[in-house]
């Protein structure tokens, strides 16, 4: 059980970081502000340290991980691009990635939740994960 646990949780913060990593992507080009671009160009490698971490240890357990989901990511990349046509500004990323940030955290406390049985490696990567996103939410506060 705790095996099955920590690899699904894995799955799960694999998939998490490649959504954040995407997301950040798709904003990059828009961006006004040099400060906002450093701190998203900064939070991305973040997110890329993480995932590579993640990808040691699903390697460990011989798994491949686990994309985000390409209806959830579509429609992101959606939201994301028809947001920044009608509006192309600052307060507009910050508000998509305060947006993006909040259903990650939630989404990751709940697999959590979830995957009780995890080794505390796994649950550590996933709180640092979390609290990954809680300060880019903190940090987009000054571009709303």
């Amino acid at each position: 059980m705790i095996e099955q646990d920590t690899v699904k949780l894995l799955r799960e913060c694999d998939a998490g970081v490649k959504m954040g990593v995407s997301s950040i992507d798709d904003v990059l080009g828009y961006v006004h502000a040099p400060e906002l671009k450093s701190l998203l160009e900064r939070c991305k490698k973040e997110h890329e340290e993480l995932g590579e971490e993640i990808g040691k240890l699903l390697n460990r357990y011989q798994d491949e991980g686990k994309e985000p989901n390409p209806i959830a990511q579509k429609m992101s990349w959606l939201k994301t691009n028809v947001k920044l046509v009608m509006h192309e500004s600052d307060k507009t990323i910050a508000d998509l990635m305060t947006d993006g940030c909040n259903m990650g955290v939630k989404s990751l406390n709940r697999y959590l939740n979830q995957y009780e049985a995890a080794d505390e490696v796994s649950k550590d990567i996933t709180k640092r994960l979390i609290n990954l996103e809680e300060k880019l939410t903190v940090d987009m506060r000054e571009y709303l």
